[in-house]
């Protein structure tokens, strides 16, 4: 482990004990056992050789691969056990869905710890079973190294939680591992539709003989069906009831089965002196991606080749932790997305059958559109034929409706405050940057947030609609949109939306890139917002609360914006609900004190959104759309939440909105925002197939391929892009031609159709040799 001087001897063996005989454990063992032949490694197993909980254990190919190089020999040994299959069927309301092509190999959990078990006994590693382990400190203090493999429930980490610092969340739903004497044909998915609510079964083969199911179901179905006062046979016997379909008549048998909820561990830290955290003592991820076992080989594979590799022990941890973290972290972003849709399952059952299958396939955001294609082309083909796909047709370039406004595509291109104005008059840039991505293909181009008034602006740089002259600017913008470009006859020309909004308390401040949220330092405005509390504390200018003829005024506001923005020809407007702006402040609970009848609960804190979107629909004209962008999450404890998003959004469409444009967060400083690929995303599908109400999902939907999925599963109906249209305002019509796609859904301008091919590049490659000369 350290460097040597010249003519020095070997460095010397370490020590290592191992906490906990699982298969993350001992793999460690027998992979340090194998390095250095000399290593002195215990591992301590309190139960029995031959205990185990649950039944059958999934690895990738991937972790496959790293076991072949890092061990022949337990390589070998897993092959020739293992039962490998392609197919997932999925069962919904009697019909089965097979989509194919996906590649799973299994083997049973006793048969891996024997494989194991022998492995480490023929290496020299000692087994201590049927011991509990001495606590970390004690090992630490005579070892040089201690593996906490001690699973979920780690007496190391709770030990030392102010050194590792965990956060354990425990989930909504119930679940028993149990096991059929059969082998399903496939991996398999069926939903019971009881009497007590929705209940699930994940199946799939262990061995030619036997499968693993597990049952799930949200806690409140869980105890409407009394299985909290069942014992495990009575539990087995009931599943086997409800599920017999699946089963064939055929009894289900238990090990040790408990109902229990699952608990997603996090730590800020994996090691602590000589101790180090792996598998779920460290992490876990939900079943469901089948990624407990696989992340545990996983870690033990990457510590083993860091203690080999680094110079020192705290080098080899730190490495460790560094390689592990990212590929752990993404690993559980897929995990949540894919439980969070298991325990929505009841919003997704009425959901055609192939889109039912499409979006369970795809919940975890890992199988894409694109990817299943690959895949399985003949399933894929069939969702796209039941969405209305033309042949050759993706997703996206299909057309939408919102009353009488018929969009060409699915692509929007966000609102995105661009700070280029001057005393709110949109100008040459903003004639540009939108005219610019019109041009780039979208189907819907929105302005940034434009502000009814002049202490309604964020900062000097903001457009506005309070006043005709501005009115008489967009419409410059609008016409260009419209009609700016030859186009082929008959195409479908981009239609552009106006967001309205006020800023509220986040308003007087620098402009972005001169200090985001920071007030100006001179010449600044009053602020107004549903209460007398600055956005930062102890920086920002504290508000006034508004009062009856305050509201009054800002409701006015609005509506004349409104008037401005039809006579200036926009096809669309949004209300601006999120991000912690004015009406945003009064909808959350963290922004909006009041006490009369404007706040307290939710019916309250709507009360004013409410009568501000009245006003403008009055005026909007009725044949074009109006959408509201909310905040679908605070992201912060006491904030509003998922639930309370819906209600929100059942209230703004019960009076008028044609579609809620979801966001979330930018309300209170303290939030914690759980980033990812497409992470908002969740938040629109709940709603949308909550109250069967158009969506247009945001949030980091970076690629032509997370919009396709999104919409073939039902998740969204339009998805809107920021960054990537900053990046490539040509974004739309790109994603078309990387598709093949060169329909009406995604027209290139006249002038502009010889780019509608890459341009040829340069060769990279030299001629292959004819000769290999020795």
């Amino acid at each position: 482990m350290s460097p040597e001087p010249p003519g020095a001897g070997p460095a010397p063996a370490l020590k290592v004990a191992v906490i906990g005989g699982g298969p993350g454990g001992l793999y460690a063992a027998a992979l340090l056992k194998r390095l250095d032949p000399r290593r002195e490694i215990t591992v301590w197993e309190r139960n029995a050789p031959d205990d185990t909980f649950g039944f059958g254990v999934v690895l990738s190919d991937e972790t496959l691969g790293g076991i072949e190089h890092a061990d022949p020999t337990v390589h070998r040994a897993l092959q020739d056990e293992f039962v490998r299959w392609d197919d997932i069927d999925i069962v919904h309301r009697g019909r089965t869905l097979t989509s194919s092509g996906h590649g799973f190999a299994a083997l049973g959990r006793r048969r891996l710890l024997e494989i194991l078990h022998g492995r480490c006994a023929s290496l020299g590693v000692r087994l201590r079973f049927r011991t509990q382990a001495p606590p970390a400190a004690e090992l630490a203090a005579t070892h040089d190294l201690v593996i906490a493999a001690d699973g979920v429930n780690s007496r190391t980490r709770e030990r030392h939680a102010d050194v590792f610092r965990p956060t354990v969340g425990t989930e909504r739903c119930r679940y028993i591992w149990l096991a059929a004497d059969f082998a399903f044909d496939a991996f398999r998915f069926e939903i019971a539709e009881t009497e007590h609510g929705v209940m699930q079964l994940h199946g799939y083969p262990f061995s030619p003989t036997a499968s693993t199911v597990i049952v799930e179901m949200r806690e409140e179905v869980w105890l409407a069906a009394g299985f909290d006062a069942l014992d495990e046979r009575q539990s087995t016997e009931q599943c086997a009831k409800i599920f017999a379909d699946a089963l064939g008549g055929r009894a289900l048998r238990a090990n040790k089965s408990s109902w229990t909820a699952f608990r997603t561990v996090v730590n800020e830290r994996w090691s602590h002196g000589n101790t180090v955290l792996i598998g779920d003592a460290a992490h876990t991820a939900h079943f469901s991606i089948g990624s407990g076992t696989k992340l545990a080989v996983e870690d033990a594979l990457a510590l083993a080749a860091c203690v080999e590799e680094q110079p020192g022990l705290s080098a080899a941890l730190a490495a460790y932790e560094s390689e592990r973290r990212p590929v752990v972290e993404s690993t559980q972003r897929a995990a949540a997305a894919s439980l969070r849709w298991f325990e929505e399952l009841a919003t997704y059952t009425d959901q055609p059958a192939r889109q039912f299958a499409f979006g369970l396939l795809t919940r975890s955001r890992r199988v894409t559109h694109d990817n299943l294609r690959l895949r399985d082309a003949t399933f894929t083909g069939a969702v796209e034929e039941d969405f209305g796909c033309e042949p050759g047709t993706p997703p996206m370039f299909t057309p939408f409706r919102l009353r009488g406004l018929t969009l060409r595509n699915r692509v929007v291109v966000s609102a995105m405050d661009m700070y280029a104005a001057e005393d709110g008059m949109p100008g040459d840039f903003h004639l540009v940057h939108l005219g610019g991505r019109a041009l780039g293909g979208a189907g819907l181009v929105m302005t940034e947030m434009v502000c009814v008034g002049p202490e309604g602006r964020i900062t000097p740089g903001c457009t506005g609609l309070w006043t005709d002259e501005q009115g008489a600017a967009w419409r410059r913008v609008t016409d260009f949109v419209h009609n700016g470009a030859p186009a082929e006859a008959g195409s479908p020309g981009a239609a552009i939306g106006v967001q309205l909004g006020h800023s509220g308390r986040k308003g007087s401040t620098r402009l972005m890139w001169e200090g985001m949220d920071r007030p100006l330092p001179n010449g600044n405005w009053p602020l107004a917002a549903a209460s007398a509390l600055p956005y930062l504390p102890d920086v920002s200018q504290v508000p006034r609360a508004l009062d009856r003829a305050g509201l009054t005024g800002i409701r006015e506001q609005f509506a004349s914006a409104a008037r401005r923005a039809a006579d200036a020809d926009f096809d669309l407007l949004e209300l601006h609900c999120a991000h912690g702006y004015l009406l945003s402040g009064f909808l959350s609970p963290l922004t909006n004190t009041r006490t009369d009848t404007y706040g307290g609960d939710l019916a309250g804190r709507l009360r004013y959104p409410l009568e501000v979107f009245d006003a403008v629909r009055e005026l909007w004209p009725d044949d074009r759309p109006m959408t509201v962008r909310i905040s679908a999450t605070d992201w912060a404890p006491g904030g509003n939440t998922a639930e309370e998003a819906v209600e929100i959004a059942r209230a703004f469409v019960a009076h008028g909105a044609d579609a809620i444009d979801v966001s979330t967060g930018q309300v209170v400083t303290e939030e914690r925002p759980e980033f990812g690929r497409s992470y908002q995303t969740p938040f629109a599908d709940r709603i949308r197939n909550t109250l069967s109400v158009p969506v247009v999902a945001v949030g980091a939907i970076s690629s032509w391929d997370d919009v396709n999925s999104l919409l073939l599963a039902g998740r969204a109906d339009l998805c809107a892009l920021a960054r990537p249209h900053l990046y490539d305002p040509h974004w739309t019509l790109h994603a078309a031609a990387d598709q093949g796609y060169s329909g009406p859904g995604a027209p290139w301008p006249l002038p502009y159709r010889a780019g509608s091919r890459p341009p040829p590049t340069g060769r990279t490659d030299g001629p292959k040799p004819r000769l290999t000369l020795t």
